[in-house]
């Protein structure tokens, strides 16, 4: 089964860790935060994974070479200057085929089990649906949220607004309109399926850490290297 990481940010925010290193690469735990990324897509069955890259993407390459330390094939989407969300996606569809897939952005560390998509991504491959996000409650960092839950549909808006945690499965149909090698928001397509009843979700309450700022990097990384989380993490 084929699934995507979202690598090709410059991490402007984590700079000036991200000015030699691209920002999937930084380590928490002792491993890279794509790594841990990797790890978790096998363990549910994802073994195809193609990683975008742009900023510093021969880096990424160079250290995560086929995929085969990990026990998966990884293959490579580089996009020179970088695309945006849907733009990237659009540019690595060849690579990704006809059915729908998962993708997770490459800095997100979640112990989210990604098995848990696979029925869903079931369901996509013979119905209507464009689109499942998993959804987060608000971080400090995001108090406003993104989208609300209404039953397993997700709505724009609504009495409790969660967050899109950067994991989602998606059909290629969202990406219709996007002219490969052009850059586009993901965003906007969201919203527009969304008005059509066209996007289900759900909610992750596990961990989740956006790791955007320095900051978030280290406590994560504190948090990885105490003995009661590497032993759960076993």
């Amino acid at each position: 089964m084929k699934a995507m990481i979202l690598a090709a940010g410059r991490g402007e925010r984590m700079r000036p860790l991200t000015d030699r290193m691209p920002k999937p690469l930084l380590r928490v735990g002792g491993k890279s935060l794509i790594e841990w990324n990797i790890e978790r897509l096998r363990a549910a069955g994802f073994t195809d994974i193609v990683i975008n890259h742009a900023h510093l993407g021969e880096a990424i390459e160079a250290a995560l070479g086929n995929g085969s330390r990990y026990g998966v094939r990884l293959a490579y989407s580089a996009e020179g200057s970088a695309l945006e969300t849907a733009g990237g996606i659009a540019k690595a569809l060849p690579l990704l085929g006809n059915g729908p897939f998962p993708v997770v952005n490459g800095d997100v560390f979640c112990d989210f089990d990604f098995a848990r998509l696979l029925p869903k991504l079931e369901e996509m491959s013979r119905s209507a649906l464009l689109a499942h996000l998993v959804l987060v409650d608000n971080p400090a960092h995001h108090p406003q949220g993104d989208f609300a839950l209404s039953g397993a549909q997700v709505a724009l808006g609504g009495v409790r607004m969660l967050t899109f945690s950067g994991i989602g499965a998606y059909r290629p149909e969202l990406f219709a309109g996007v002219i490969p090698g052009q850059k586009a928001q993901l965003a906007p397509l969201l919203r527009d399926a969304i008005g059509h009843g066209a996007v289900t979700g759900d909610h992750w309450g596990g961990q989740w850490v956006d790791v955007g700022t320095p900051e978030r990097l280290h406590a994560l990384d504190r948090l990885l290297r105490s003995s009661d989380a590497l032993v759960s993490d076993r």
